[in-house]
């Protein structure tokens, strides 16, 4: 068996068959990967593509946030809520129709309204606080109502 030695830079000693072939497989893959290739249709098509495609995606991101910050937010006007109302009751505070004021909780200002409202039977009274927060611009509210006995609040003012 002969022995044939290659031009390049290695020194690779191949039987004659062997380097036909090695060179047949070098010279094919020269060929493919001098044609791998897009063409310009190929590449306008892509960036069409991502041209539409770019914009949707920022969007859906911005609905996402949006969407976790309305559920953060309504948590902590729920809470506030949920404070106004039983500060409300223990306190006998809402003799009055209506009252509204401004809670800061930590860095975020919550508007709420509460409103004293007759229930079907006489000295129950329906309270319903609304608290109001801004997400982005865009205004939300979260509403909260409970029953309470009138006349416990009645007797209350009376003794004072």
């Amino acid at each position: 068996m002969k022995l044939a030695r290659q031009s390049n830079s290695n020194d690779c000693r191949l039987p004659i068959a062997d380097c036909r072939l090695a060179k047949a497989r070098y010279s094919s893959f020269v060929i493919r990967r001098r044609c791998a290739a897009f063409t310009l249709a190929e590449v306008l098509a892509a960036m069409a593509f991502l041209a539409i495609l770019i914009p949707v995606i920022a969007e859906c991101l911005n609905i996402a946030s949006r969407a976790g910050e309305v559920a953060e937010r309504k948590t902590e006007a729920a809470r506030v809520a949920e404070r106004i109302l039983n500060e409300s009751i223990v306190t006998t505070n809402w003799n009055q129709s209506s009252q509204s004021g401004t809670v800061n909780d930590g860095m975020r200002e919550f508007e709420w309204t509460l409103q004293n409202e007759p229930w079907n039977q006489d000295p129950i009274r329906l309270l319903t606080v609304e608290v109001k927060y801004k997400v982005q611009d865009r205004d939300y509210s979260v509403q909260l109502s409970t029953l309470a006995d009138g006349s416990f609040s009645s007797s209350m003012t009376n003794s004072n």
